[in-house]
């Protein structure tokens, strides 16, 4: 049962980096080198409770199709998705904001999983899956935090903000 448990610092108000981490257009912007799109469910704009997204993506010279169901959200605080169907055996990935200062805000995020296959997957996780979903979680976060902060953000279809008074 992995767990990586990732914190990236973001120069950004709590609603909007709230707001990115749920977009559906950044995510799919930010895994472009896996050919990551949404096909089914939500396929644009920010993610809601309730919510799912079918995914298609090229990882391992495979195509493969996941689908999450968003089973929680509190903004600007917390959302939570979790496999419905896909190459796992099962995930939750948490996503947490908190800002100590004004305009910036920590990002937390916890992916835990178990891989298919009982033992091989085990060995997978060892050999090379966790350092590859690690991997990609850290280049989307970077992703994320450029886009907060140099403003890009504003070119997002869909994205909405509770609190426009603390954007840049």
């Amino acid at each position: 049962m992995p767990e990586i448990i990732l914190h990236t610092t973001i120069n950004a108000p709590i609603e909007l980096v709230f707001d990115l981490a749920r977009s559906i257009d950044l995510h799919q912007s930010s895994l472009k080198h896996t050919k990551e799109k949404a096909i089914a469910g939500r396929v644009s704009g920010l993610v809601e409770e309730g919510e799912t997204v079918t995914w298609q993506a090229r990882h391992f010279m495979i195509t493969q199709h996941l689908t999450s169901l968003i089973t929680d959200v509190k903004p600007p605080h917390f959302f939570a998705d979790e496999m419905v169907s896909g190459a796992f055996k099962r995930f939750r990935h948490e996503h947490h904001f908190s800002g100590s200062e004004p305009g910036v805000t920590t990002m937390k995020d916890i992916f835990d999983y178990d891989s298919p296959l009982g033992i091989l997957g085990k060995l997978a996780d060892r050999l090379f899956l966790k350092r590859y979903m690690t991997s990609l979680l850290e280049h989307r976060n970077k992703v994320l935090k450029k886009t907060a902060e140099d403003g890009s953000w504003r070119e997002l279809p869909g994205l909405r903000l509770r609190s426009a008074t603390l954007l840049p």
